[in-house]
């Protein structure tokens, strides 16, 4: 063990000026940072909401919605299943089924076969079952409905694709990591930290952003959309286009903005005016074009979250799978909406549970007090291990001790995890003991001196026969460290991974620094006695 091996002294050479190099930054102002060479890192510590400021948001996922839009899809379904098949009357929504009347008693066994068979998609993890259930009931009338199951796990999926879609949006916007985590069964809590204006936040991550291409109908007269009549397959939209205040378009979508590939902020070549150029893919390209192409001189409505932005004439096909949205943008709405489309929709719309905002000042406050907190028991640590052990053995288990918190920064700097009020808890707790290894190893020296061994044995057995009750001890932090950072969430996970690294870097920094130190002392001085005996 006390070989002074050269592949030790290499790996902790290297170690300790990886350590160095990337905890520089956080030691330089940002001017100094911007001027350093591109191959010198420039990370910094990225500090959590509680430390830098910024805004606390508690969203809810309105499951409601998502199923009144399932079921209203639903409902397209079952009407596009059996027209030109089968006579029906009354299709529509009865609290969370789908009820129609056959017209004809000899076709509702026809009726609710060609519907098993169309609507509803396999429902996962049961063979041949189906996520909706289709009954025939008394008055030849046929329900449909979604099994539980089903739905529960569309809830489910909505909430980890918001989270996603969120994370999205807020990178786009220019807020680093965002600390995004699901609470309970359909709440989200996002800690944008650095974000200082919620509101902006909030339209930016609030707004659903569904994107839908319908062809209008322009056979419904203004006198039917003021009665509120509207033919079979429509639907009156509201529009903010400025040219009408709503409506008549197809409920069924041709072109969905799930179909496009990119979206990007620009300006119109004739007018000037901000727009949001798109690009769909090769699906989205096909249908596009064949819908143009069957349809010149109709209007098709460009939806926005069911509000119509803009209803152009199709002057003439548009095969190239690309366009651009219009409407009444400045650059930085035009903006915005691009960032929205090309994040994606979100499945459902959020509710504001509750909304905070941390003051820049209360974190500069919290780091102050965190710096003085990690000082102080850093110094206290230094004069415990010099006053035990002498200025010798002491100063080398001081020196590890600075290999060690110059790796734990270092390591979060290149990984940019997320240090919290809790997080610097964890540092301090793991510097101070951190020491505990060099205590076992000094004790078991000790211990190997009186019962009359060599010097060099004694060395030898302090790291050897210390290093099971070192592992066992870390290897219990670090379990603990795993379930709290699976199991808990934004300050407990800070706190989590802090405690992990520290984990890491105390064994190798107490064990194979000490050793690597120690041994060339030894080798150099050839003691006759040790200062700890």
């Amino acid at each position: 063990m006390m070989n002074l091996s050269r592949w030790k002294v290499i790996l902790v050479v290297v170690a300790v000026v990886l350590g160095a190099l990337f905890t520089l930054p956080n030691l330089l102002p940002a001017s100094m940072r911007d001027k350093l060479p591109g191959f010198v890192p420039s990370q910094t510590l990225h500090l959590g909401l509680d430390l830098q400021g910024g805004s606390y948001l508690l969203y809810s996922v309105d499951t409601k919605a998502l199923m009144g839009e399932r079921l209203t899809n639903l409902t397209e379904d079952v009407r596009s299943t059996l027209r030109d098949k089968v006579a029906f009357t009354d299709l529509g929504q009865v609290g969370d089924e789908i009820s129609l009347r056959v017209t004809d008693p000899a076709q509702v066994a026809d009726a609710v076969n060609a519907l098993r068979r169309t609507v509803g998609a396999p429902l996962a993890g049961v063979a041949g079952g189906s996520e909706v259930t289709v009954n025939a009931a008394a008055d030849q009338r046929i329900r449909i409905a979604f099994v539980p199951a089903a739905f529960d796990a569309s809830a489910a999926k909505a909430v980890e694709q918001s989270i996603e879609i969120i994370r999205r949006r807020i990178d786009s916007s220019g807020t680093k990591e965002p600390d995004i985590a699901r609470q309970g069964k359909d709440r989200i809590v996002i800690q944008a930290a650095g974000e200082s204006d919620p509101e902006r936040l909030k339209a930016l991550i609030g707004q659903t952003a569904k994107l839908t291409f319908q062809m209008v109908d322009d056979n419904a007269t203004p006198q039917d959309i003021a009665a509120g009549r509207v033919p079979p397959g429509d639907e009156i939209v509201a529009s903010s286009d400025g040219i009408t205040g709503s409506y008549v378009v197809k409920r069924r979508s041709v072109v969905t903005g799930e179909m496009l590939t990119h979206a990007q902020q620009g300006f119109d070549q004739q007018t000037g005016q901000p727009v949001v150029n798109f690009r769909f893919n090769g699906l989205g390209a096909q249908r596009f074009g064949d819908v143009t192409r069957q349809n010149l001189g109709k209007r098709f409505a460009i939806v926005l979250d069911k509000k119509v932005i803009s209803a152009p004439v199709i002057q003439s096909a548009i095969t190239g799978g690309s366009g651009q949205i219009s409407g009444h943008f400045t650059q930085e709405s035009a903006n915005d909406l691009s960032v929205l489309l090309n994040a994606g929709a979100l499945p459902a719309p959020l509710k504001v549970e509750e909304q905070r905002t941390v003051g820049a000042e209360l974190g500069a406050d919290a780091v102050r007090a965190g710096t003085t907190s990690a000082v102080v028991g850093l110094v206290a640590t230094m004069i415990f291990m010099v006053a035990i052990y002498g200025w010798l053995f002491g100063g080398v288990s001081i020196v590890a001790l600075a290999v060690n918190a110059l790796m734990i920064i270092g390591i979060m700097s290149l990984t940019q995890a997320t240090l919290t009020l809790p997080g610097i808890a964890g540092l301090i707790l793991t510097l101070a003991v951190a020491v505990d290894a060099n205590v076992l190893i000094y004790e078991r020296m000790r211990d190997e001196l009186r019962a009359g061994r060599s010097l060099i044995a004694s060395m030898d057995a302090g790291f050897s026969r210390a290093m099971g009750t070192i592992m066992d001890a870390n290897i219990t932090h670090l379990l603990s460290a795993f379930i709290m950072f699976n199991l808990g969430s934004g300050p407990v996970k800070g706190f989590a991974w802090t405690l992990a690294i520290g984990v890491l870097t105390t064994v190798f920094s107490a064990v194979l620094v000490t050793q690597v130190l120690l041994a060339w002392w030894f080798k150099t001085t050839r003691p006759k006695t040790l200062p700890i005996a």
